[in-house]
């Protein structure tokens, strides 16, 4: 690692006593196996501070965003002290001004971390206590650029949070354009009054080049000044110099087709970078800005803003719904290719149960689920509302790919590292080429005129836009895909991989398994043994526990069933609970003997072992001293897994494992069914994170999950993969990489893209690099300023343009 940042993080766990807890010994475990975090300890507490979470990281490769990402999916939250703050801003219209503001907010006394894009996104991390956010954008405002949507909270998402101002330039949006080509024109018009009137008065091309200096260089100047205020000598202070230079040698005209060939590729380079850039706003404009609501007995039309937790929304055919939630009335298929990338339309039908639903949005069933943007078919429905505008999915995703803009990936770290030893490298050549003079016999003049000819030529304006071109067009085409990219380091990893491990439950089974075994012992009657089993896993959301309330209910005839209390994870073997006065244990057969737990009895093992054999998960259920029997399920493996897993075979992904708490046995079946050679079952989710820690030392590896009990896994894993995001939130903030649908055929569209994106970002880096070694020799030999700034020019267009061909990218399941 470079550079690492230490915080003191005061994490704030619900009904956690203390530091000592295994919650947060979880979350340190969920942080420490990250790449980029060095070291992850308690600093004890005392009685007037709180213990805290005290992170060494490398804000270069994890950022504090995604840190704070991981700590609340663990069910935490960050102490108020540390602000986060993501704007949509203008004024930054390509990658060395976006360089240059994050710069100048990072030398700011108490900003952590500062990132800009290209398309006009700005991050920043701050302590509290020793910067506000009114004087970040003070600082902002002072650079000239302003917000024009604040996006980093619910205050945020509403419109508030930060003054919000359009502003485009003098002239609006295209002022840099105008001024350019008005920088040309007069140009031009010298250049005709020069050659062709020959009578005229000297002064008139003059005044005319002159003013094209003028408005040529007016946005120069301004990049020029902001960085010399940071002690930094970039391109646009080199430009300023060789114009002032070939004036102060009387090449007015030279010194103006130089400014404006310069200013012409800024302007064009800002307005592609405007295409990548409403691709991505494209996504939030998908929610309709308003939605009719049933309140108070009555029927009204009110904003999307206004919408409340509860609220049920009347949905007519064709139109777009307005928030997430689920279905309560009505039946019909709905587009949910927006958020989800999925190509058919899924049918949706209202919950069983409302209460349920209400009580558990987390837990309803896909079928009855909905998401804000997407579109309704031709059925009538009335939704009810489980989150607000700003909590949606969509606007979910939205913040987080706005995020990613601004997370650097390996080939741009790389390429910041070379530009800052290559451009003071270029600036002592063209200093030595000023006494040049002195060796040849040649005026001062030529030499001075070849010494700025180098440095244009050789200023690396294509590599600083080179990857975040590519990184910008990727993860935009993948939002568009269904897919959620976190940044440039996972996209870029994400087609590095050889290898893949795969969670059983849910990602490479439908995580709806049925009960297809019931068998009491000792006497037990399987009535009551299902009874026990339904009131305990009723609490639960584990999809094992929904498959014993919902199939046991069912077994039972739909008899009233009193409730447990109570409910504990024992994370990764089973649940603990009462129910009638009497402590009940159902989980694996691992989970008896073991802390303190009595062993189970010869026949509740012989039961285990019976449906193990028969390739089922089996399910042990203990009421206090007695063993009431075993219950065994089978989970059958999710559609177009098979052909998902070939197409991952068919991009090189050499080795796929799937790894589970199951049986060995029952892992087999499942691994033989899917088409998997290697089935690593019996793992404890610390033996999952071994795992991942074993292969990880052997190759680059992926951790596909469903986020949920994957998290430190993936945590370890090269990318972390989580599927059926749209519906989870904790799927969302665990992962690298996120599939909306819950799809396994996804994930080949999203490493094809990755490697495209790979590819074309060592296109760009060829090309900028390529053309920087042919100028800088062509130069010295005598190639003019012009011919060389209009190739500069052309070879940062050519990146850009060439980085834009992944929005149009059609692959694999996209």
């Amino acid at each position: 690692m470079t550079e690492t940042l230490r915080i003191d993080l005061q994490i704030l766990l619900p009904q956690v006593p203390d530091e000592a807890d295994a919650c947060v010994r979880r979350l340190i475990d969920d942080l420490d196996g990250r790449n980029g975090i060095g070291q992850v300890h308690i600093r004890p507490g005392s009685k007037s501070e709180p213990a805290q979470l005290c992170v060494h990281y490398d804000p270069d490769v994890v950022p504090l965003a995604r840190i704070r990402e991981v700590v609340e999916s663990a069910g935490a939250a960050i102490s108020e002290r540390y602000g986060h703050a993501l704007w949509e801003v203008d004024g930054i219209g390509h990658q060395r001004r976006a360089r240059t503001v994050a710069e100048r907010l990072r030398s700011l006394p108490g900003v952590l971390e500062a990132d800009a894009s290209a398309a006009g996104m700005v991050h920043v991390e701050y302590d509290r206590r020793e910067v506000s956010e009114d004087r970040i954008l003070a600082v902002l405002a002072r650079m000239k650029v302003v917000t024009v949507k604040p996006m980093d909270d619910e205050e945020h998402a509403h419109g508030k949070g930060g003054e919000a101002h359009a502003h485009g330039g003098l002239l609006g949006p295209n002022t840099e354009l105008i001024f350019s080509l008005t920088c040309g024109a007069l140009l031009l018009a010298g250049f005709l009054v020069d050659k062709l009137l020959a009578g005229a008065p000297a002064w008139v091309p003059l005044a005319c080049y002159v003013a094209a200096y003028f408005f040529g260089g007016f946005y120069t100047l301004r990049e020029a000044i902001d960085n010399l205020r940071l002690k930094r000598f970039e391109i646009d202070t080199l430009m300023l110099v060789a114009a002032a230079g070939a004036a102060a040698l009387g090449s007015w005209a030279e010194g103006a087709l130089l400014l404006f060939l310069f200013s012409l590729g800024h302007a064009l380079e800002h307005y592609a970078m405007g295409r990548a850039k409403r691709a991505i706003e494209a996504l939030a404009e998908l929610a309709p800005d308003s939605a009719t609501v049933r309140r108070d007995g009555r029927v009204q039309e009110i904003a999307v803003e206004d919408l409340v937790v509860g609220d049920v929304v009347l949905v007519k055919p064709n139109e777009r719904l307005p928030a997430d939630g689920f279905l309560v009335l009505g039946t019909s298929s709905v587009n949910q290719a927006p958020v989800t990338g999925e190509s058919i339309p899924v049918d949706k039908r209202p919950v069983d149960d409302p209460a349920t639903a209400r009580a558990r949005p987390d837990g309803v069933d896909a079928a009855s689920r909905v998401f804000a943007g997407t579109i309704n078919g031709s059925g009538a429905m009335e939704v009810e509302v489980t989150r607000k505008s700003s909590d949606s999915a969509l606007a979910r995703v939205v913040q987080l790919v706005s995020e990613a803009e601004t997370r650097k990936s390996p080939t741009q770290r790389f390429t910041d590292r070379f530009e800052r030893i290559f451009v003071p490298a270029v600036l002592v050549l063209a200093f030595l080429l000023l006494f040049a003079w002195v060796v040849v016999d040649e005026p001062f003049r030529d030499s001075f005129y070849r010494a700025m000819a180098v440095l244009v030529a050789a200023s690396p304006c294509a590599l600083a836009i080179a990857t975040p071109s590519a990184v910008l067009s990727g993860i935009a085409r993948a939002a568009r895909g269904g897919v959620l990219i976190k940044g440039g380091a996972p996209l870029e990893e994400l087609g590095s991989l050889n290898a893949m491990a795969f969670d059983k439950t849910g990602t490479l089974t439908e995580g709806r398994p049925r009960i297809t075994d019931v068998i009491p012992v000792d006497g037990v009657t399987e009535e009551e043994l299902l009874t026990v089993a339904v009131a305990v896993e009723s609490l639960s959301d584990h999809p094992l526990a929904a498959a014993i309330a919902r199939d046991g209910r069912e077994r039972l005839g739909g008899r009233e069933i009193p409730a447990a209390s109570g409910l504990e994870n024992l994370i990764g073997r089973g649940v603990t609970a009462t129910f009638g006065n009497e402590t009940v244990w159902i989980g694996k057969a691992e989970m008896f003997g073991t802390d303190g737990v009595a062993p189970l009895g010869e026949p509740a093992a012989a039961a285990i072992a019976q449906l193990r054999e028969a390739g089922r998960t089996s399910m042990v259920v203990r009421q206090g001293e007695r063993d009431l029997g075993a219950i065994g399920l089978l989970d059958t493996a999710r559609e177009g897994a098979p052909e998902a897993l070939k197409e991952l075979r068919a991009l090189g992904i050499t080795r796929m494992i799937m790894i589970s708490g199951d049986h060995q046995r029952v892992a087999d079946a499942i691994a033989a069914e899917v088409g998997l050679d290697e089935a690593w079952g019996d793992l404890m989710p610390e033996d999952k994170v071994e795992a991942i820690r074993k292969l990880r030392e052997q190759d680059k590896v992926a951790m596909v999950g469903d986020g949920v009990n994957d998290a430190p896994a993936m945590a370890n894993a090269t990318v972390g993969i989580a599927m059926g995001a749209a519906g989870s939130d904790v799927a969302l903030e665990t992962a690298d990489v996120a599939l909306m649908a819950d799809d396994l055929r996804h994930l080949p569209f999203a490493v094809d893209l990755s490697r495209h994106t790979r590819k074309v970002i060592r296109q760009n880096v060829f090309v900028s690099l390529g053309i920087v070694a042919f100028l800088v020799p062509a130069t010295i030999f005598g190639l003019g300023i012009g011919p060389a700034v209009a190739i500069h020019e052309g070879s940062t267009l050519l990146v850009v343009f060439n980085a834009l061909r992944l929005l149009a990218y059609r692959g694999r399941g996209g």
